[in-house]
């Protein structure tokens, strides 16, 4: 898409600073807005220091594309896509998207980084054009990382759907169509389904919390950032590729799964991961720890890109 967007980023943490940052190296326009004290400063700093970590396009020239408004009507007036990024509460964003569909283009798209709302509840008491309202679930480091879930209602239009996953793509952005709603939509499920057992595997003493991480980054967790878990299964199976690995181990797999723990975070299963996290944790600088990880990623989305898997 080599058409200049004029785009709204309704809510401006760490969230919405790193959409500004992929729709300004994008070289659109953007707008923001968010009513919180001191919101316009920080959105400059944080924006600014994506724009350094990720070392992509002119940095004063999207500085210079950055606005921030003094009311959110303002902020979408003429906007042709909209990102909000309010806080995970119902009300709150049902609130600021009826206020966007009120006051938004009638062409615009409008969208919802919520990790867990569906859309149909997000868009119920926007009264002009509630159909253009999608979910636009980014993941954090959102500024790096390229996944974006985009969940429509039933009653979104294909031409919607269409247009928003272009405008994804547009900013290098890799999206998903989630072709129902869901909660959690679909890649925080996948997470939480490991979590489940990481957690009722950590809750019956079977291992420590510090080598579930190893068992992940140092294992699958590799294989996962190269190819999904399902591809990379039907690899594992030669040139009989899936169905010969279905066939073989598909039994063992189903009794595996039939075993998999049910857990409940209360108070003592929370201390248990919190104690195991601190261990694992102990004499290590947990910034220096987020700015190395984001270092990796950067150097892994460059070897994506560098094989064709990302623009």
């Amino acid at each position: 898409m080599s058409t200049t967007l004029k785009v709204a980023i309704l809510g401006t943490g760490v969230i919405g600073a790193a959409w500004a940052t992929g729709f300004l190296t994008a070289g659109h326009t953007v707008t923001a807005f968010d009513p919180a004290d001191g919101a316009e400063a920080r959105l400059r700093s944080q924006v600014e220091g994506n724009l350094e970590v990720t070392g992509e396009g002119d940095i004063t020239s999207a500085m210079e594309r950055l606005h921030f408004a003094g009311s959110l009507a303002e902020s979408v007036g003429d906007a042709d896509f909209v990102q909000e990024n309010g806080p995970e509460r119902l009300d709150i964003k049902q609130s600021m998207l009826a206020e966007t569909d009120s006051a938004v283009p009638a062409s615009a798209i409008i969208a919802s980084s919520t990790s867990g709302f569906a859309p149909s509840e997000l868009a119920t008491k926007a009264t002009n054009h509630p159909e253009r309202i999608v979910v636009g679930h980014p993941f954090n480091p959102a500024h790096l990382v390229p996944l974006v879930e985009l969940v429509p209602t039933p009653a979104t239009p294909a031409e919607v759907v269409k247009r928003g996953l272009e405008i994804y793509r547009s900013i290098g952005k890799k999206p998903i169509l989630v072709r129902a709603e869901l909660p959690g939509h679909v890649t925080n499920r996948l997470q939480a389904a490991l979590w489940q057992e990481a957690y009722s595997l950590v809750d019956r003493g079977m291992v420590s919390v510090e080598d579930i991480d190893t068992a992940i980054s140092y294992g699958p967790g590799l294989r996962w950032a190269i190819l999904g878990p399902l591809v990379q299964q039907g690899l594992s199976g030669g040139q009989g590729g899936m169905r010969h690995v279905l066939e073989h181990l598909g039994p063992p797999q189903e009794v595996w799964m039939r075993d998999l723990g049910q857990v409940h975070l209360g108070e003592e299963l929370t201390d248990k991961l919190v104690a195991g996290v601190d261990d694992e944790l102990e004499g290590k600088d947990p910034v220096l720890i987020a700015k190395q990880r984001d270092e990796m990623l950067l150097e892994l989305i460059a070897l994506k890109r560098k094989y064709g898997e990302l623009p």
